[in-house]
């Protein structure tokens, strides 16, 4: 089964769409969800609750380990208090692709 696209190249890596659930009871990417405007958005959800920036960063903790990036390449370049995130992910984008695709295709 093809991956849905839940990102875009950016210049020096990649954009990602990210549907983030604060406050779950498990941490964890769990699906690509197609909205009703058409795009794809990577569901990940994390214990941490909203409050001073906690479940930002428990995201980008996420992301890091399961992208197999180091935290300092991984930022909110959109959607700081929104549970839509655009996420800055730097690096080869073909890579980050891979790593993308990897873990969707895990869940």
């Amino acid at each position: 089964m093809p991956v849905s696209r839940c990102w875009d190249r950016a210049d020096g890596g990649v954009l990602l769409r990210v549907r983030l659930t604060p406050n779950a009871r498990r941490a964890g990417i769990s699906e690509v969800v197609t909205l009703d405007d058409g795009l794809c958005w990577l569901a990940v959800s994390v214990t941490a609750v909203p409050e001073k920036g906690k479940a930002n960063d428990a995201l980008t903790k996420l992301l890091a380990k399961s992208l197999k990036r180091p935290r300092s390449a991984i930022e909110i370049a959109r959607g700081t208090t929104s549970r839509m995130k655009r996420i800055r992910i730097e690096g080869d984008p073909g890579e980050i692709e891979a790593s993308l695709e990897r873990v969707i295709a895990a869940t």
